[in-house]
């Protein structure tokens, strides 16, 4: 009887992992090809260059202030030392800051990247939605990025349907 209930229990949870349909797709691929995208990130890179030549700015004329330091050093007196040295400890703080306040997590780098990158991603995943219900796909899968998908049958990666569902192609 066990053996019976057992046979009847994976025959059951067989059916129902058939009848489940799923897709894959690569959001990777999607965004290369999406034009807004494209333009989104090369506003990016420029903003990122800006600000990250603005920093190199601030820590050549860090560098050249220390060298100078080392150089007249034993010149100083006491009170020159310590003037200049706390100059130089002001000047790699304010260094620092503007790096974490680019760069950092959460700084305006990431502002940023949410304030053009968010929209794009946003109309993919809509996208995404009103083909897996128009389609009755109950799983989507994302190859692109944090799930490891060893084999994908190319058949089952919709792709370029969410490319047409987006306009793109």
């Amino acid at each position: 009887m066990k053996k019976f209930f057992f046979l009847l229990l994976s025959l059951c949870w067989g059916c129902l992992l058939m009848a489940q349909k799923y897709a894959i797709i690569d959001t990777r691929y999607i965004l290369d090809k999406m034009p807004s995208y494209k333009e989104a990130q090369l506003q990016l890179d420029g903003i990122a260059a800006d600000w990250q030549k603005e920093i190199d700015g601030k820590q050549e004329k860090l560098d050249k202030m220390y060298r100078d330091y080392e150089a007249e050093q034993v010149m100083l007196t006491e009170e020159l030392r310590k003037k200049r040295e706390d100059q130089l400890f002001a000047l790699e703080k304010e260094v620092r800051d503007l790096q974490r306040r680019r760069f950092g997590f959460e700084g305006d780098l990431f502002k940023k990247r949410q304030e053009l990158i968010k929209p794009i991603q946003d109309k993919v995943f809509n996208a995404v939605q009103k083909l897996s219900v128009a389609r009755g796909y109950e799983l989507v899968f994302d190859k692109s990025e944090g799930i490891t998908i060893i084999f994908a049958d190319p058949k089952l990666d919709k792709s370029e349907d969410v490319l047409k569902e987006l306009g793109v192609r």
